[in-house]
């Protein structure tokens, strides 16, 4: 028994019928000999990136509160790794240690993502940007190359533009032999019209682009070179002390829901924009913000079809007023006030009721999805979207609810370690815990294997589906494709 009361990993994983593959891992990188290396591999651009990613965080810190609220700058996160269980920070900051203690954590195969790293795709500078992200992913595959039948890495690939995104999956894919991608899609970029009015002020204001809607730039092509490499893309996008989650004196005020809220805004971006319509045999994830968050827009998004689809919104059309009937009410139920007011015609053209239309000419938000009828919400959204789940997080079961979720949808979770983060004070306890859900009788056996397994198996596999080969789990993955395959 572990010292919260649950069955050992080991234990549990020895009852279970099918493997355990970790979604989303995490290792800690050692910055000194990270340092060295990345000048070894791209030079002084990529140390000076280094420098400048590492230095959000204590520059956050070493200010005073005063200062912070003063400058209105986001509380970070102080004591964020592990540090009383020891050899938990080494099993984080190791590869081949953790790679001895996978049986030990219940875990066959695990996908592993950065620390440090999570922000170098999101830089500004483009030079170090790029620089970054190239030595990042050419030293994070040397550490973990010899380990790939049970972790293998993702690589960092930068989204400023289409083509720096392309030519870092292409070399990171043909090159290095990475198979997991983590693109980003919280751009950070400067308002034109400030730029062109306000030079000096437009440094300090941004907007976010989510890159599927809206965005300056095309990313069809990147999502085409993704298909045509074989990687399904995760997004593992924070919204951190930014906007909402902006406070000077608490940490966990900016980090509760920062996740699922990048992750909500990208979601109903590329929804929106079409990409799963335009690319039907891609799967995208989003990573650490749970699956609440998903079903919620899963739901929001048929709501807001029935009431405002290109048909459905021609009940609010202004020209479908009439008026003469409408002041017939005002008359009987109206003061007279009210009623001269509404025989002049005063209010009924103004604010959201005029007649104006903001330019758009077509009228259907859904337009660039063609959504037809609220099934196809259904088919490009359930199966094309995964949701990186962790451990503790008792929404996870929302996702496996048919009666909770429209249309009887089961909504792709993802289970997702976060290993190596102040949230996993114990590493062999994650396991444990994910499998509450099935002792309380919120999921059943199946539900857990599809979480812990089968939908893992299907997110990359169905993309790729020699993604498993080579892997200690390559032959329960080929059966989990094959009754897919057989299925559709």
């Amino acid at each position: 028994m572990t010292s919260n009361g649950h069955t050992d990993a080991r234990s549990l994983h020895a009852r279970l019928n099918h493997p355990i593959i970790d979604a989303d891992g995490h290792w800690i990188e050692y910055t000194p000999v990270m340092r060295e290396e990345f000048r070894r591999i791209a030079g002084d651009a990529a140390v000076e990136g280094l420098t400048t990613a590492t230095q959000r965080v204590p520059s956050s810190l070493t200010m005073s509160l005063a200062e912070r609220t003063r400058k209105r700058v986001g509380m970070e996160a102080f004591w964020s790794s592990p540090s009383e269980n020891v050899l938990d920070r080494a099993t984080a900051m190791f590869p081949r240690l953790m790679y001895e203690r996978l049986d030990d954590l219940g875990i066959d195969f695990s996908v592993v993502y950065p620390t440090a790293g999570l922000s170098f795709h999101r830089m500004q500078d483009t030079r170090q940007r790029r620089a970054i992200c190239r030595a990042y992913n050419v030293f994070t595959m040397d550490q973990f190359r010899p380990l790939a039948d049970r972790i293998i890495p993702a690589a960092i690939i930068p989204m400023y533009t289409p083509e720096e995104a392309i030519e870092e999956l292409e070399f990171a894919v043909k090159q290095l032999g990475y198979k997991v991608a983590m693109v980003g899609g919280l751009m950070r970029r400067r308002v034109p019209a400030l730029e062109d009015e306000q030079p000096e002020a437009s440094k300090h204001v941004e907007w976010y682009d989510v890159i599927g809607l809206d965005s300056p730039y095309d990313y069809d092509p990147v999502w085409a070179t993704c298909r045509e490499l074989r990687v399904a893309p995760s997004f593992h996008n924070g919204a951190r002390s930014i906007l909402l989650r902006n406070s000077p004196s608490n940490f966990c005020y900016n980090h509760i829901g920062h996740f699922a809220s990048a992750g909500h805004a990208v979601a109903k971006a590329m929804f929106f924009g079409g990409v799963t319509r335009r690319f039907p045999d891609l799967n995208f994830a989003f990573l650490e913000g749970g699956v609440g968050w998903a079903c919620m827009l899963y739901a929001d998004l048929i709501g807001h079809w029935e009431k405002r689809n290109g048909r459905a919104i021609e009940s609010t059309n202004p020209n479908k007023l009439d008026r003469a009937r409408l002041l017939d009410f005002a008359r009987k139920y109206g003061s007279e006030v009210v009623a001269d007011a509404v025989g002049r015609g005063e209010g009924l053209d103004g604010d959201s009721n005029s007649r104006l239309t903001g330019g758009i000419e077509d009228l259907d938000d859904f337009s660039r999805c063609r959504i037809g009828r609220k099934e196809d919400i259904r088919e490009l959204f359930v199966p094309r979207f995964y949701f990186g789940c962790e451990a503790d997080d008792p929404l996870n079961a929302w996702a496996f609810n048919r009666r909770a979720n429209p249309m009887g949808a089961r909504l792709n979770a993802l289970f997702s370690s976060d290993i190596g983060h102040m949230d996993v004070p114990d590493m062999t306890e994650v396991v444990p815990e994910a499998h509450e859900l099935v002792e309380h009788g919120l999921l059943t056996d199946d539900d857990f294997r599809d979480f812990m397994f089968a939908n893992a198996v299907r997110f990359w596999g169905e993309v790729n589906p020699d993604f498993f080969k080579g892997t200690v789990v390559e032959k329960a993955a080929a059966e989990v494709l094959g009754r897919a395959a057989r299925a559709a």
